[in-house]
């Protein structure tokens, strides 16, 4: 009974990172004790994060505290060593070459009881008490101890594989998760902009062309319109001047006919007979007159046969227009569905 009690002052005593009786013993902030060495060695491997924790409760100090000598319990630990009860582990408990061995020991290190997945580490019985005891480890996963627990680690990342990827059939951290989803989010926006670049490329062709044929279509519709206005005034001066002609002539006979009647007036008031036969045939002839059928009276609708076929023009035009803008509509509007497929 009393053998126990002295075995429970040397744990008591004990540093809780080599497993030994304290050396040098010095007590944390938090109010743990360790050999000054030991901790000093533990907390220079934090330098980098500059923030300093105690091995057995986590608890984080900032700055690095200043490690004093606690002599009081050095005096105490002094005291435990003089009992001759200093007895070290039994040599089944240390770690050999087949083992998994803890890594919070120092110098010859135990065998490790069980592996952290976030500590990513394995320690002993002693040194995974705290893992037990604090609230700070209460979501650590514990397993049996293993050799390969770096193989859980993201090289990239050094952080913790919980994931797995179904696409490449490998395990993966969270910001490996984070940064595929990332690219595959980028190239999926490079790949919409390319769309956006598309669209614009193809509608301002489209715009280009349509233009380019709808001013044709006018380019057209002008020479035409010139040519049907020239047509028709050419035709007008032919027919007024045909009419004309016509005019003048019936003028020149008019006259003639009011001579002859005029001679013919004068010749009737002889009254010698003789003379009247003699006077007769000396009186100028009349020149060929124009016949009645060669003056073609048209009714007042010269060209409405024209107007007639370019509003025929115009009206087949305007269906065929019309038809084919349904299509035209039609077609545009498959082509914004196309796009939101692709999108899709």
């Amino acid at each position: 009974m009393a053998q126990k009690g002295v075995q429970l002052d040397r744990e008591a005593f004990s540093c809780s990172i080599c497993m030994d009786l304290l050396k040098d013993p010095v007590t944390v902030p938090c109010g743990h004790s360790y050999c000054m060495n030991c901790i000093k060695s533990h907390w220079d491997k934090e330098d980098v994060k500059t923030i300093y924790s105690c091995p057995q409760c986590r608890q984080d100090f900032t700055p690095r505290p200043v490690l004093v000598k606690n002599t009081m319990l050095a005096v105490l630990v002094e005291e435990l060593k003089k009992t001759g009860l200093q007895a070290a582990p039994a040599d089944h408990c240390y770690a050999g070459s087949e083992d998994v061995a803890c890594d919070v020991c120092t110098g010859r290190k135990l065998k490790a009881y069980k592996s952290c997945l976030q500590c990513l580490i394995s320690f002993c019985e002693k040194h995974l008490q705290p893992h037990y005891d604090s609230p700070a480890y209460a979501k650590h996963k514990l397993v049996e101890p293993s050799k390969k627990l770096q193989e859980n680690v993201c090289s990239r990342h050094d952080e913790v594989m919980k994931m797995f990827c179904r696409t490449d059939q490998q395990s993966i951290c969270y910001l490996f998760s984070a940064a595929v989803e990332r690219s595959e989010k980028q190239r999926e926006l490079e790949l919409l902009q390319q769309e956006v670049e598309a669209i614009n490329g193809s509608a301002d062709k489209t715009v280009g062309n349509s233009e380019k044929i709808f001013t044709e279509l006018i380019r057209l519709m002008e020479k035409r319109r010139s040519d049907v206005k020239q047509q028709v005034r050419s035709q007008q001066q032919t027919e007024v001047s045909r009419v004309r002609e016509l005019q003048e002539k019936l003028e020149q006979e008019i006259t003639e006919l009011k001579r002859k009647d005029a001679e013919l007036e004068k010749l009737s008031h002889t009254e010698d007979h003789n003379q009247f036969l003699h006077d007769y045939p000396s009186l100028s002839p009349l020149s060929e007159s124009t016949h009645s059928s060669s003056i073609k009276i048209r009714p007042l609708r010269f060209f409405e046969d024209v107007t007639a076929a370019v509003s025929e023009v115009r009206d087949k035009l305007q269906d065929v227009l019309r038809e084919k803008w349904t299509n035209i509509s039609q077609t545009v509007t498959e082509s914004g569905f196309r796009t939101k497929d692709r999108q899709v």
